[in-house]
């Protein structure tokens, strides 16, 4: 079972201030922490589990600058045999399509069996990347997989819909699987384990090894900018008996109940 896990290097920002910088087509990054993106790190604990159970080689691809090599790194500690980078240095601005095309030139020269990336990216939201490259490459896919299965030739997912449902397909192989959050625990790698993958070769690709020409931009983005403010709670005075009723008041007022 040879498995492809694309992740991405990504800023932390649930609990930071964020600000747009002068170009207004991103956000200033200095003072922001970096780690692997949320569901890649759930879609690289899938990959090598399944490779404990049915034997096989990890890989993984990043597309990104020579930073993104730590959580390669930490993705080698956790159980990968190889990895891959793609210097983006040379590719401008990216796109989920860009992205996409970049990466296939890369994966459709490999084995493989599987394709794990993560569902979404927490940076951008497009949730675009794992469904954009299956076309591209022409292989089945499921999105949103919260449980991976493969025998006989074919991966039998569980993919979450909405409402709580969970639909159950069939994959014939290879097929991409872009993961949600929450399909295992995502081990932490050992100190060992660490070590040893400082000391892994890490293949790093530029533009011009890849034999393509450049991708084409499909979206841009105009600009970024801070949602406006609104008014964020409105506090009753009064009596139990009165705070209550207003809140239900307000409730009914505005559709609630």
């Amino acid at each position: 079972m040879n498995i492809v896990v694309c992740i991405k290097r990504v800023p932390e920002t649930a609990e930071a201030e964020i600000k747009v910088d002068s170009s207004g087509h991103d956000i200033i990054k200095e003072r922001l922490t970096f780690d692997i993106n949320e569901s890649d790190n759930y879609a690289l604990e899938e990959a090598v589990l399944l490779k404990e159970k049915l034997g096989g080689q990890v890989t993984l691809v990043s597309l990104g600058e020579s930073e993104c090599e730590e959580v390669l790194r930490m993705g080698l500690a956790k159980g990968a045999d190889s990895a891959i980078r793609i210097d983006s240095s040379e590719f401008g601005e990216l796109d989920s399509a860009k992205t996409s095309e970049i990466l296939k030139s890369v994966i459709s020269k490999l084995e493989f069996d599987l394709i794990f990336t993560g569902c979404m990216a927490t940076d951008d939201g497009y949730s675009q990347v794992g469904p954009v490259l299956a076309e591209m490459l022409e292989v089945p896919h499921g999105v949103l997989v919260t449980k991976v299965d493969v025998a006989d030739g074919k991966a039998t997912i569980h993919r979450e819909l909405e409402g709580g449902l969970i639909e159950v397909i069939e994959l014939k192989l290879p097929a991409v699987c872009a993961v949600q959050t929450g399909i295992n625990e995502p081990r932490y790698a050992s100190l060992i384990a660490i070590r040893r993958a400082a000391a892994k070769e890490i293949k790093v690709l530029k533009k011009e090894e890849l034999g393509i020409e450049e991708p084409t931009l499909r979206l841009n983005i105009d600009t970024l900018f801070p949602p406006p403010v609104g008014k964020r709670a409105e506090i009753f005075d009064g009596s139990p008996d009165e705070t209550g009723a207003k809140a239900a008041a307000m409730f009914k007022e505005k559709g609630l109940v």
